[in-house]
């Protein structure tokens, strides 16, 4: 290994123990590389000539000098029920590492083996879903939303009972932090004020810095209304780009508004505003059109917790940012992928009137976006093409038409925005099927094709025009579950 700018800390030790276990990971056998990301590698600081090296670290079997395992502790709600039990239960986050752009990293290896939080589990996470979070994670990256990231996938020789019997794996994950809404919980219902408060100076401390010469109590109240307008903007890209999270309980919320723990997730195809993408979510909690809500809820659990520490007319100012950034995010995303430069007042009944007509026509929600988006140079056939009414694409386009008619931006110019926000391709869950499917036989290769399609979304790609395409009907509304 190769370090260039490359400090290695692991301050999350300068929490009180109640926080963590110190745990060794259990090793697995027979380990192999799948995997390696260079691009970030390089980004966190150091680099490997052969990544081959490191599937032992990924295998559990040994450690680099200055690793501390532990499994974090933190509680959350799971499904709208207060879970006291909850922590890292196949998980280890091994330390942390300060790259030269000055960004902290986690380095936390999922699927290392049993804690004090397993919960009866076993701690070990499968090929199939380390390739699901790898892909996910990597997607979500290059389609600019804020994500935990990928640093490297291991496959070994052991098996593990789920459904059927499955192939271990585990998967390096990296992130700026992973203190979740469930920490503050945690201390909040668990422990005591003082708890609370040596979490939240520490969060401050290391993530939030700009806050830090701020009396207390206008240091939290900033702090948490910080919190809250970044998980609002999150959702908002979320539902911008037709993502379902799946399970958006309070424990799998970074406290930096990152996306994290990728589990039975799905973007779009047919656009259905309720749609359900975890088959375990009976009642419908975490559908596609109820995310806004559930990202308000969660940050209402975070709230709770802290009143033992602010104010509670703070608390309740600070969750009121949440609808605002909201509503502006979403807006001028929806501004940039219908192309309109030009703010009136009437664009959000031009974006709802456009969700209810691809919702009621079951329109695919990409391919829409990205025919739009080339209108100047490709004309309306791509869009109307989508329709089995075309009279239904027709007069919508009538009325879009009239409403560019009020922007000035050349089509030329306006093409190449739109494309720049409209991705062309996208992470459709029967490619993740495929890949998975592939890999399971030891062909690794469509997985790693997949992922270099996934890091130019924007692009054209012609030679990767078969990534673009519908799903087959198979691959629509396929059934994931919460299965590790």
């Amino acid at each position: 290994m190769t370090l260039t700018d490359f400090r290695v800390e692991h301050r999350y030790l300068d929490l009180p123990e109640v926080f963590y276990s110190r745990v060794r990971p259990t090793p697995l056998h027979r380990p192999k590389m799948v995997c390696y990301n260079t691009g970030l590698a390089q980004e966190m600081g150091f680099a490997v000539d052969e990544p081959e090296q490191w599937a032992a670290l990924g295998a559990g079997q040994e450690l680099l000098k200055g690793m501390d395992p532990v499994a974090m502790k933190y509680t959350g709600h799971q499904f709208g029920m207060y879970n006291p039990e909850l922590g890292d239960g196949r998980g280890l986050l091994l330390w942390e590492t300060v790259g030269p752009d000055g960004r902290r990293w986690d380095w936390h290896l999922k699927g290392a083996g049993q804690t004090p939080y397993s919960r009866f589990g076993d701690g070990r996470a499968v090929l199939r879903s380390t390739i699901r979070e790898y892909l996910c994670s990597e997607a979500m990256h290059f389609l600019g939303i804020p994500t935990s990231r990928a640093l490297f996938l291991v496959s070994a020789a052991d098996p593990v009972r789920r459904e059927s019997i499955e192939t271990a794996a585990t998967l390096m994950r990296v992130a700026l932090t992973h203190i979740r809404f469930g920490h503050f919980e945690f201390a909040a219902h668990a422990r005591n004020r003082e708890t609370l408060k040596t979490l939240t100076d520490h969060t401050i401390n290391l993530h939030f810095s700009h806050l830090e010469e701020l009396p207390e109590q206008a240091r939290y109240h900033r702090w948490l209304s910080e919190v809250v307008e970044r998980t609002a903007r999150m959702v908002a890209d979320w539902q911008a780009v037709g993502f379902c999270h799946g399970v958006m309980n309070s424990d799998n919320m970074s406290i930096l508004g990152d996306t994290f723990d990728y589990g039975p997730y799905a973007f779009l195809d047919d656009f259905d505003a309720g749609y359900i993408c975890n088959h375990t979510d009976q009642e419908g909690r975490y559908a596609y059109n109820r995310q806004p809500q559930i990202g308000f809820t969660n940050c209402q659990y975070l709230g709770r917790a802290m009143v033992q520490l602010m104010e509670e007319d703070d608390v309740l100012d600070a969750l009121r940012y949440y609808e605002k950034a909201y509503n502006d995010r979403f807006l001028q995303t929806m501004r940039n992928k219908l192309g309109l430069a030009l703010k009136e007042e009437a664009d959000m009944d031009l974006i709802m009137a456009t969700f209810s007509m691809l919702h009621e026509h079951h329109i695919d929600y990409t391919l829409f976006f990205r025919g739009l988006s080339r209108l100047p140079s490709k004309g309306a056939g791509p869009v109307r093409d989508l329709f089995v009414d075309r009279k239904v694409a027709d007069e919508w386009l009538e009325g879009y038409q009239k409403r560019l008619e009020r922007e000035s931006r050349p089509d030329t110019e306006r093409e190449a925005a739109m494309c720049a926000v409209n991705p062309k391709y996208i992470l459709r869950n029967y490619l993740a099927q495929q890949v998975i499917q592939d890999a399971q036989t030891g062909n690794y290769e469509p997985f790693r094709q997949l992922i270099e399609v996934l890091k130019k979304p924007f692009d054209e790609q012609p030679e990767n025009e078969a990534y673009a395409a519908p799903p087959p009907d198979w691959g629509k509304h396929l059934n994931i579950s919460c299965s590790s």
